[in-house]
């Protein structure tokens, strides 16, 4: 294809292993923070397609101290339906307020699995899945808030809500909890629940200012490569 020959074109979502093997260095970094090295932490990942918690599976299978890992995931639970029947059942994907994981089908879970010698057992002492609701998303943002005032964004909801769930049959474990964005990301979702304003940092205040520039084009291919060709 003549755009082949003249541009070098890849996927930046996290089907590319180019996306996530560099997430590897969250953990690392998480790590490096973590202050009781006697007692590892269990590791809460908000799970859609799957890429980020897969680039963390393998930091441990390099060596990287991590004790467990949950899969949070919401009403798209594919995954943590697995872990509990052993039946892998892609389906289709339901909108949530969590919606950077609403995802029927990972495709980064058969690398997971590919980690672990396609062995559910192997891969059921590593990582455990739970399946959050909306609601019990909802809640838990807002007894964090009330809690600890700390606002989190609604896929760290889901997170913090399965540490808790797998804190009451491990008391003992110390966890950490993931999250995907600042909460002014999701202000549509979170103001209703907390009735005021989510706080929109210094760096993003300065990124609205700016004057929107955008070419619009039609959805045609050749136009497409036409575009980016010139």
């Amino acid at each position: 294809m003549e755009l082949n020959q003249k541009m070098q074109l890849t996927s930046a979502n996290s089907i590319n292993v180019a996306r996530w093997l560099p997430q590897q260095f969250y953990y690392f970094y998480l790590w490096k923070q973590w202050q009781d090295k006697e007692n590892p932490p269990v590791v809460t990942v908000p799970s859609g397609n799957f890429g980020n918690i897969c680039g963390g599976l393998l930091a441990q299978q390099s060596g990287l101290p991590i004790k467990h890992f949950i899969a949070a995931c919401n009403a798209n639970d594919t995954v943590p339906e697995f872990l509990r029947s052993g039946n892998y059942q892609p389906k289709e994907a339901v909108p949530t307020i969590s919606n950077a994981m609403d995802v029927g089908d990972p495709s980064n879970f058969i690398r997971i699995m590919e980690i672990f010698h396609q062995q559910k057992d192997n891969l059921e002492k590593t990582l455990t899945g739970y399946t959050i609701s909306d609601d019990q998303t909802k809640a838990t943002l807002i007894s964090a808030l009330k809690e600890y005032n700390y606002l989190l964004d609604p896929h760290g909801a889901v997170a913090y809500n399965a540490l808790q769930q797998y804190q009451v049959l491990h008391p003992n474990t110390k966890g950490v909890v993931l999250e995907t964005a600042h909460p002014v990301k999701f202000y549509d979702v979170i103001e209703p629940l907390i009735n005021k304003t989510v706080p929109v940092p210094e760096v993003v205040a300065e990124q609205i200012k700016k004057e929107k520039v955008s070419t619009k084009i039609s959805a045609d291919v050749n136009e497409l490569i036409e575009f980016l060709l010139s």
